[in-house]
């Protein structure tokens, strides 16, 4: 690729873009599978022709389907969901007939490590959650609770794998159901960042989550139990926010290479005031001494003006869905404004 031109992205080492003026072309691999878009019809045709005489390759049209990936297109956007995956999953678990779970984890669930715990097949839960885990690429509203389960690996319990069925009789109720990347007339890039001090029941450590969106479309998201317990919320919100800025820097620097850019300052929405007054105060705080390094990082980017931390109330935090369990009014209104949306619905 790079004798044909095209420059391999720092950010993402599996992306190659060219770009000719105002035209750009992309090719992203995933071992002998690829996918490649672009706005030159000729350049997109000479790649074609340079592709097949270095590889025995096929053509297989628009994109409609990737690695376990659904393609949909319509007037209002595209749309990435795993209806197929996630049926053959409850036929291979035998719960396609089962009742549907409104939300995909108990509210204030008690999920731990507890003496005199019942096992469960250790095996099956593997395999289970690591199907799990692979769906959570389309599904940001079972990134929770996948994140949760996936830390029982090596000693499930039957409460573990009960929460495990849970997840699978939510995705009962909408298996169709996928992100919407919408045309809009602009490119933004912000972020939420939450952090659920102390949460967990065995260790106490924190859960941190954050949102990343391009355009008001949501690109990338992750839920993940912090290494080390926080002595504070305002240690576990600041980890949170480190993460968060780290994923923010990373979008920007794919976006530069395909040849968008913004000066403006990245968004990270955060809904602890006391965090956010910290980051901009360069005195040392002793409640904030644990985590020197994090707070030099976030008031450098603020220096540089690239990024900026906007107060956001607790009610409108996205990112509570990654680091808690919340009703199921406020799970439901959540996840709409992710921008999920289930098209095999009936209308």
């Amino acid at each position: 690729m790079k004798k044909f031109g095209y420059q391999q992205s720092n950010a993402d080492h599996t992306l190659f873009v060219k770009r000719r003026g105002m035209a750009v072309i992309a090719l992203i691999v995933y071992v002998d599978d690829m996918v490649v878009t672009g706005n030159d019809p000729q350049e997109l045709d000479a790649l074609h022709r340079h592709l097949s005489e270095e590889f025995e390759m096929k053509d297989l049209g628009q994109l409609k389907y990737f690695l376990g990936i659904e393609v949909a297109r319509s007037p209002q956007g595209i749309v990435l969901s795993q209806r197929k995956y996630v049926l053959d999953l409850l036929a291979e678990t035998r719960m396609l007939d089962c009742k549907p779970s409104i939300t995909p984890i108990e509210v204030n669930h008690k999920l731990g490590v507890y003496a005199n715990q019942v096992p469960a097949d250790k095996e099956r839960y593997q395999r289970l959650v690591g199907r799990l885990i692979y769906l959570s690429h389309t599904r940001p509203d079972v990134a929770y609770a996948v994140s949760v389960v996936s830390q029982f690996m090596q000693a499930p319990s039957r409460d573990h794998m009960d929460a495990v069925h849970r997840i699978l009789r939510y995705l009962k109720g909408s298996p169709g159901k996928g992100l919407l990347f919408a045309k809009r007339s602009h490119l933004d890039v912000a972020g939420y960042s939450d952090a659920d001090w102390a949460g967990d029941q065995t260790t106490r450590r924190s859960t941190s989550g954050y949102f990343t969106f391009v355009g008001g479309n949501l690109v990338t998201w992750r839920s993940k139990k912090q290494k080390v317990a926080a002595r504070s919320s305002a240690e576990a919100e600041f980890r949170g926010m480190a993460q968060g800025i780290c994923e923010l820097l990373w979008v920007r620097r794919v976006l530069r290479d395909l040849g968008v850019g913004s000066s403006k300052p990245m968004a990270l929405y955060c809904d602890n005031e006391a965090a956010i007054a910290i980051a901009h105060n360069p005195v040392q705080h002793d409640r904030t001494k644990h985590v020197e390094v994090d707070r030099h990082f976030i008031k450098e980017k603020l220096d540089r003006r690239d990024v900026s931390l906007p107060f956001v109330k607790s009610s409108d935090q996205l990112a509570d869905v990654l680091t808690k369990t919340v009703p199921s009014r406020d799970f439901s209104s959540s996840i709409d404004k992710l921008g999920m949306i289930d098209i095999y619905a009936p209308t």
